[in-house]
């Protein structure tokens, strides 16, 4: 099983901007069953558990939105994921082009 779970050695979690922090979040909901059952179960606990030994970077604000979603099944996260990412593009969020 791969552990590693760092986008790229280009873009690593420390400069990586908010969607790509969301696909990494989605990505880990899908390889690992135990992770998504406690991403719809306590989105904060999970967000702020990581995976794979690495955490997710995001803001403080992005951290409450996404701890918000009530989903129960990832198909339902995604579509709200969707919208905070699209509310993000509106707002001209930094490292949102």
């Amino acid at each position: 099983m791969v552990t590693n779970f760092q986008e790229s050695n280009l873009t690593g979690p420390k400069n990586t901007r908010p969607q790509q922090e969301l696909s990494r979040l989605l990505t880990a909901a899908v390889i690992s069953t135990q992770f998504r059952k406690m991403l719809l179960t306590n989105p904060g606990k999970a967000i702020a558990a990581g995976f794979g030994g690495e955490s997710f970077q995001l803001q403080g604000e992005d951290k409450v939105r996404l701890a918000s979603i009530q989903a129960s099944n990832l198909a339902e996260f995604a579509s709200q994921v969707n919208n905070i990412e699209a509310a993000w593009r509106s707002s001209a969020y930094p490292g949102s082009t």
